[in-house]
């Protein structure tokens, strides 16, 4: 078994900083003695917010750009977007495990639960997720997948956020028979612990998952 400390790049591909802020905070308890360093990156390149198809095809060039930059220094790479842009290229473009946050959350969700809920942003988001959790093979474990309706500029209003979280957090689990949850934005960091205390079903905030396992991947050399 091969151990070592190492470097995982959290990439944030929209251009909000407050966004990479919130993940950057996400992920502190992650960075422990002995483990890898977690650097979280904005993309500049990136929209204020990846809220369409559009979006997440549109930052796929640059995010690989920004990959093959930092491939000499990385030991691995969480992309931090609940759609997982670039996943698969990102992929090609690196030898490094590319964890992305969606896959990661969800692979964490089935193992707190029979049945996972997904909070999504925007009514736009479901299609995109479904299509996405179909494709993982999971869609018999789905219950629902329900937007909140604040775009991903506005997941700052706290009070607004945390309280449309809950609301549909609480449809997901007494309508869809959800027993447990996953935040579908990177955005909505800061909400877990009072949406997990106001539901009371675990609730996966996905870069957190998918960050702790890049961090198994590096320490384990896989």
């Amino acid at each position: 078994m091969t151990t070592h400390t190492g470097t995982i790049y959290v990439i944030n591909p929209n251009s909000s900083e407050k966004v990479t802020e919130g993940i950057d905070r996400a992920v502190e308890p992650l960075r422990i003695p002995g483990g890898p360093k977690i650097e979280c990156l904005t993309l500049k390149q990136g929209p204020p917010g990846i809220q369409t198809q559009r979006d997440v095809d549109g930052v796929v060039a640059p995010l690989l750009t920004l990959i093959g930059e930092l491939d000499r220094r990385a030991d691995a790479y969480v992309i931090a977007c609940f759609s997982d842009p670039g996943l698969h290229a990102a992929r090609e473009t690196t030898r490094k495990p590319v964890l992305g946050i969606m896959e990661g959350g969800i692979l964490t969700a089935l193992t707190l639960g029979q049945r996972f809920g997904v909070i999504a942003i925007l009514a736009g988001s479901v299609p995109r997720h479904l299509r996405l959790i179909g494709g993982m093979g999971v869609a018999d474990r789905c219950a629902g997948d329900l937007p909140i309706d604040v775009p991903v500029v506005e997941l700052g209003d706290a009070r607004k956020t945390a309280r449309r979280m809950i609301e549909v957090g609480k449809r997901l689990r007494d309508e869809k028979g959800a027993n447990v949850l996953v935040m579908g934005c990177a955005g909505m960091a800061q909400y877990r612990d009072e949406l997990e205390n106001e539901i009371g079903i675990p609730v996966v905030e996905p870069t957190q998952a998918a960050t702790a396992m890049a961090i198994g991947r590096v320490r384990l050399g896989w």
